[in-house]
């Protein structure tokens, strides 16, 4: 029969072991102290309703342009609302307000133009890249640098902002086929190019310019009805009635340097026309 101790010798067993050095009790079997803890808290903590399950967030839908109406011609529509513009800000407006290029939807600005207004010369690039679609203005990346220093290099800018045509020769005014940026600066396509080309021409007619410079394959379809930059290049053309000059894109003179040097014949085959036809 197993003898239970009382408290004297408990205590009296307890100080002996001590007096040999014992520092630590410890137990015939071995205690889980973590799980001792975690069922002490799970004791202590209140009680909780379960959590409901989780619901996968509805996917929200990307804004589309709501497509034409049977019957509706966007160019129709395009013309009209271009031929209603009276000025350079109303054109702007109504094109702001065209609703049938899905274009716009990720676009961050409309890049209408950029120069004075007033300018006997007219560029007309391609579309917007990065840069001008967060700046809003037309050829302000690299290759609207080399644009600014090709004009330069004959005394003329966009920043020449004489108020009368007589003192504006040395002013350029500069927009685009396209009003915004296709997705990763991709070519415009067909029906895109359609639908925005009566506005591409109402400016030309409330601007007004003397001579026309389409920058690349992009404008010179567009305005011609004809590509191959390298032949039309350096050929005088004639769009809405005025003089229209094919020249290099600056980004395609970026990447071709070569190129540079036709690019200048042409700027002084501008320069010259430009005096016969002051």
């Amino acid at each position: 029969m197993e003898s239970v101790l009382d408290h004297h010798d408990a205590l009296a067993l307890l100080t002996w072991q001590v007096e040999l050095g014992a520092t630590e009790a410890i137990c015939d079997a071995p205690v889980n102290r973590y799980e001792m803890a975690t069922e002490s808290s799970a004791a202590m903590a209140p009680d909780r309703p379960a959590a409901p399950p989780a619901v996968p967030p509805r996917p929200v839908a990307a804004p589309v342009t709501p497509p034409a109406a049977p019957g509706i011609d966007p160019v129709a529509v395009a013309r009209q609302a271009a031929a209603a513009a009276r000025d350079l800000g109303e054109l702007r407006e109504a094109m702001a307000a065209f609703e049938f290029c899905d274009l716009r939807l990720g676009a961050r600005n409309l890049v209408f133009a950029d120069g004075n207004p007033r300018a006997r010369v007219m560029v007309i690039g391609e579309a917007p890249g990065r840069d001008e679609d967060i700046q809003g203005k037309p050829f302000v990346g690299r290759a609207g640098q080399l644009l600014d220093r090709m004009f330069a290099a004959i005394g003329m800018g966009r920043a020449m902002s004489d108020g009368a045509r007589a003192d504006g020769a040395r002013a350029i005014y500069i927009t685009n086929v396209l009003p915004w940026r296709p997705p990763q600066n991709r070519d415009p396509k067909p029906d895109e190019v359609a639908m925005l080309l009566p506005f591409v021409q109402r400016h030309v007619e409330l601007a007004s310019p003397d001579i026309l410079v389409l920058m690349g394959n992009i404008s010179c379809n567009a305005l011609l009805g004809r590509k191959g930059i390298t032949r039309l290049r350096g050929q005088w053309a004639e769009v809405l009635g005025r003089p229209a000059l094919p020249m290099f894109h600056p980004a395609y003179l970026l990447r071709n340097p070569h190129a540079k040097r036709e690019a200048w014949h042409d700027l002084l085959m501008l320069q010259a026309r430009l005096r016969e036809l002051a």
